[in-house]
């Protein structure tokens, strides 16, 4: 079977390098899905999860936002902040999904509401893509 390069790569450095067979991944226009092949774009990232077939298996990965670059042998994330799954500290996470829900429900005029949004959706990225749910 055909395989591509994958490469995720954040500021603090790579996250994952890989040979797979398909990319999925939350692009701001819709879902997109990568096979071997894929004419050449680049199109800006949602927070979501990439999911990366290989063998019969899928990886997921938490992103938070970036951009995706594809070429027809290799697809490579520049994110802002991405993690694979068994690297997450789904505590950690918690955490912030649960400091953030509070910030929103206080409904005060100092609250950044854009920003405390932005961090529930990254925490409860990170959640699911821990326990396999995306």
């Amino acid at each position: 079977m055909k395989t591509l390069t994958v490469s995720i790569v954040t500021p603090d450095g790579p996250v994952y390098e890989s040979d797979v067979e398909m990319v999925s991944a939350k692009a701001q226009s819709g879902e997109l899905g990568i096979l071997p092949g894929h004419i050449p774009m680049v199109a800006p990232l949602q927070i979501g999860a990439v999911r990366l077939k290989k063998g019969g298996n899928t990886e997921l990965v938490a992103v938070s936002g970036g951009f995706l670059e594809v070429r027809p042998d290799k697809v490579t994330i520049l994110a802002q902040a991405a993690e694979k799954a068994s690297d997450i500290d789904v505590e950690r996470a918690k955490a912030a999904k649960e400091r953030a829900e509070r910030r929103l429900q206080a409904k005060q005029d100092d609250i950044d509401f854009k920003r405390a949004e932005l961090a529930l959706k990254r925490a409860m990225n990170r959640i699911n893509v821990y326990e396999g749910r995306i």
